[in-house]
């Protein structure tokens, strides 16, 4: 018995981290998508140059709205504008919501502004290492929404994820929550 449990031990360990590298490989592939217009844009708080991202692309027609999840109480849309070094080119366009507070919170505060304006397609504005949970995330409680998805990359995050530590526990982490977020979707579905 003790063998077996040393065998499935090692073999769980080692299909963790085969998974875990091709996690961390694939968050670099992403196809960029610049032309395609969606009836929003929806970007995620929480990363480095989201917001900015999102705003650019707006003011460059990419879509009629924004809508920004996430946004602290305090926080305004003259705030964003300063502290993402960006000027809005039409502020009726910017849309924010204040009650998500993860990812899974922002998937069910998208759902109902999307909802109340009859949008069925978007494009999702997040950090590259965030964009496998968020899809999961936004197609479970968005089921047919159309998602184009846009990665913000960060100098910050090395994609020689193995020589910075702080690289290499940021996507460790996000690769675990994909998992349980994976793993827990799939049990939904059931």
């Amino acid at each position: 018995m003790k063998k077996f449990i040393f065998t499935f031990t090692i073999l769980l360990l080692s299909a963790w981290f085969i998974g875990f590298v091709f996690f961390a490989r694939a968050i670099y592939s992403y196809p960029t998508d610049q032309d395609t217009k969606t009836q929003a844009i929806v970007a995620l708080t929480g990363g480095s140059h989201r917001i900015a991202e999102a705003i650019r692309l707006l003011n460059e027609k990419k879509s009629e709205k924004l809508f920004i999840s996430g946004v602290g109480k305090d926080i305004s849309l003259p705030l964003i504008e300063k502290q993402n070094h960006i000027a809005i080119k039409d502020n009726s366009s910017v849309f924010i919501g204040r009650k998500a507070t993860n990812t899974i919170g922002n998937a069910l505060e998208t759902k109902d502004w999307l909802k109340d304006n009859h949008i069925n397609s978007i494009r999702l504005v997040t950090s590259h290492y965030h964009i496998p949970r968020s899809i999961i995330e936004f197609q479970n409680a968005n089921p047919g929404i159309q998602i184009i998805v846009h990665p913000v990359y960060s100098e910050k995050i090395l994609k020689k994820w193995w020589k910075s530590w702080r690289t290499f526990s940021l996507i460790f982490m996000e690769y675990n929550k994909f998992l349980y977020v994976y793993v827990r979707s799939k049990i939904q579905n059931i």
